[in-house]
């Protein structure tokens, strides 16, 4: 008695399929594509030295006075700014 070709295939096809790994249905992707994730993992940002900045007070600052003055002109009268500006030890 002859078996039929499809009965010979659809044994070899689940000879073929109950030997596959359980683990192999733990890589398909959680969105339910059925495609395994083949991304690289991310590594962290790479971080700098940390910095620490002192600024001291400075020393030294201007102090500044300043004021309108009369100026004579051949034109004529002008009120004309000035200042006058010093170092101070802070």
């Amino acid at each position: 008695m002859a078996i039929p070709r499809f009965t010979v295939m659809m044994a070899v096809a689940v000879l073929v399929l109950s030997g596959v790994p359980r683990h192999a249905a733990a890589q398909i992707s959680p969105l339910g594509q059925g495609q395994p994730s083949f991304s690289p993992p991310v590594a962290p940002p790479a971080r700098g030295r940390a910095r620490i900045e002192i600024n001291p007070r400075p020393l030294l600052y201007r102090r500044c006075v300043d004021w309108y003055e009369l100026q004579y002109r051949p034109s004529g009268t002008v009120l004309y700014p000035q200042m006058r500006c010093w170092w101070v030890r802070g």
